[in-house]
């Protein structure tokens, strides 16, 4: 297993701010061993780059205006259990990345092996499903991505996106989030707002080799300014578990652990084993949907999951099992509707 941190005099500057206290220009210089100019110039360009808010406080320096828990790769490495560490081939963190599921897929193309994990403080790229922007703030959620391989062809790792969903909310559920829940295929959901999602993207060839990776964006930490450009209602861990929400470092250690080891079990047993811890987390089970299906709009009752992930509903035209799509909560028809299907679900 190997570690790269990767740490610029930018991100040094801002992890010596990150405590949220007042630094001299005096003090950072010497811990740097820059000139007072050098380290104006170098912590003014970062906070441009990072989009973060300096304070300048006259007479005695600067500080955030808000506190960070940066990434520490030796951290998170002491938050893994036994199995998790061996499962582990490569930890990267990175300061500021386009997408952390690019950096990955690139890496497998290039041969990088499997368990090779990659973090970023902010990424300038991100991206959720059907294409949408990933708001990906620096310092405050988390943005990783785990490659796994695997000897079948793509076809042969449906649901992969399901098992990814109950690791995460076991993990989420472990530290106290009761009601968190999943939203076929891949939303997480607190109180029917999106927490986090996930983007699972797969390449080989058909009869196999192939290599999965799962990228996570979670909330931790979004402000309204922020949020501005997300387009469903959103929610963070700071609103749903108040003071007693684990750190970054923390949580970033345990959800790639279990991440590690779905990918791994996953080819040993399939779906099957999670399709009861998925049924518990399903927040659309017995519910009336609506499913946007490329240009059809489909009316129907959820009847759970197929043995391969896929989505069944019950229509006036019978059965039907769907692997792709949008799906939510058909609108209410007394209650005067929201601005969108995802306002309810």
């Amino acid at each position: 297993m190997t570690l790269e941190p990767a740490v610029s005099t930018g991100l040094q500057l801002i992890r010596l701010l990150a405590d949220g206290d007042c630094h001299s220009g005096a003090a950072l210089a010497r811990c740097l061993r820059m000139t007072r100019a050098g380290v104006w110039k170098a912590l003014h360009k970062a906070v441009e780059d990072y989009g973060l808010a300096l304070e300048t406080i006259p007479s005695h320096g600067y500080r955030l205006a808000s506190p960070l828990e940066l990434l520490e790769p030796e951290r998170i490495l002491g938050g893994f259990g036994a199995a998790g560490g061996s499962r582990l081939a490569r930890l990267e963190v990175h300061d500021q990345l386009g997408s952390t599921n690019e950096r990955l897929m690139a890496a497998a193309v290039a041969g990088e092996a499997a368990g090779t994990v990659c973090l970023a403080e902010r990424q300038t790229a991100g991206r959720g499903r059907r294409g949408r922007v990933w708001v990906s703030p620096f310092g405050t959620n988390l943005y990783l991505s785990v490659l796994w391989r695997y000897p079948v062809g793509p076809a042969g790792l449906g649901g992969v996106s399901l098992a990814a969903g109950v690791a995460v909310a076991t993990v989420l559920h472990r530290y106290g989030l009761t009601d968190i829940g999943l939203k076929w295929p891949n939303d997480l959901l607190w109180q029917r707002r999106k927490l986090g999602g996930l983007l699972l993207e797969v390449a080989g060839e058909a009869q196999g080799p192939s290599h999965l990776v799962v990228g996570l964006g979670l909330n931790l930490r979004l402000d309204s300014d922020q949020a501005q450009g997300i387009d469903q209602p959103w929610v963070d861990l700071r609103e749903a578990l108040g003071a007693a929400a684990p750190g970054r470092n923390q949580l970033a250690a345990a959800l790639i652990d279990a991440l590690l080891e779905m990918l791994e079990r996953f080819g040993q047993v399939g779906l099957t084993p999670y399709l009861a811890e998925w049924a518990r987390f399903d927040l659309l089970r017995g519910k009336p949907v609506q499913l946007q299906l490329g240009e059809r709009l489909i009316l129907g009752d959820y009847a759970g999951i197929d043995p391969d992930g896929a989505l069944r509903l019950n229509t006036a035209d019978g059965a039907l099992s769907v692997h792709s799509g949008e799906v939510s909560l058909r609108f209410p028809t007394v209650a005067a509707a929201p601005r969108s299907a995802d306002e309810l679900l």
